[in-house]
């Protein structure tokens, strides 16, 4: 078992490295890397507490290009709900079939994103409503696996928000979103035994950001996110098939 979270630190080093380098988001990385070997109802209350370590001092720094109308009111009100029923759900769910499902969506995920790269399709924006019931799904599969990002991102495909604009507005969902389900870990009593875990894993982040930033400019964006994407299309198979 010591190898098995030993191993979960180099999946945490890499994403952390690969969301420093290409902006893509950590949690979903290291959680399909780390559920090849641990259940994730173990990992949620070690990545969760260290994704708002990041995610609080990018809000922090980037608040003034926060889209509040966006987030107030698309994004938040459906995600909140939606990460309250996906909490309620996990309990529920055979740790088999929360592996496979969280598979399906990486897999999806992965493929989407691939297919996009490839062919440069612009996506129209989507009609309100149906940006509020993604949203709505994208927070059950953050209160599952905490990895909204997949859904969210395709309910925004096609908005009028410049990027940066858009990075900060997402990354101020993931801060608030995790903060709330690491108060849950804490009242469900999961977050205590995990803090040893969390306090030991912390200064991976530091090293994470550290090469990331000095790698950034090495890297070709667009090669180096088509091999994350593939990388994450060959996880999902693997978690597919158990």
């Amino acid at each position: 078992m010591d190898m098995l979270w030993l191993a979960l630190a180099g999946f945490i080093l890499l994403a952390y490295t690969l969301e420093a380098i290409s902006g893509f988001g950590s949690i979903v990385i290291a959680l399909s890397l780390g559920a090849l070997l641990l259940p994730i109802d173990q990992l949620l209350p070690v990545l969760v507490p260290l994704n708002i370590c990041m995610t609080g001092y990018l809000t922090w720094r980037h608040r003034y290009m926060i889209d509040r109308r966006l987030l107030l009111g698309m994004i938040l009100p459906g995600m909140l709900l939606g990460t309250l029923i996906g909490y309620a759900l996990l309990p529920w769910l055979d740790a088999a079939l929360a592996k496979r499902l969280f598979g399906a969506l990486v897999l999806w995920f992965a493929a989407r994103e691939l297919w996009r790269l490839r062919h440069a399709a612009a996506e129209p924006p989507r009609p309100l409503w149906l940006g509020r019931l993604l949203s709505l799904g994208a927070g059950i599969s953050h209160g599952l696996f905490a990895s909204g990002g997949p859904l969210l991102v395709f309910a925004l495909a096609g908005s009028q928000l410049d990027k940066a604009r858009l990075r900060a507005t997402l990354v101020t969902v993931w801060f608030t979103l995790n903060s709330l389900l690491t108060l849950a870990f804490l009242l469900d009593g999961r977050l205590l035994p995990a803090l040893p875990q969390v306090a030991s894993y912390a200064p991976l982040l530091l090293i994470g950001i550290w090469l990331g930033e000095r790698l950034h400019r090495r890297f070709n964006e667009q090669h180096f996110r088509i091999a994350i994407y593939g990388l994450l299309l060959a996880t999902g198979v693997l978690l597919l098939a158990g």
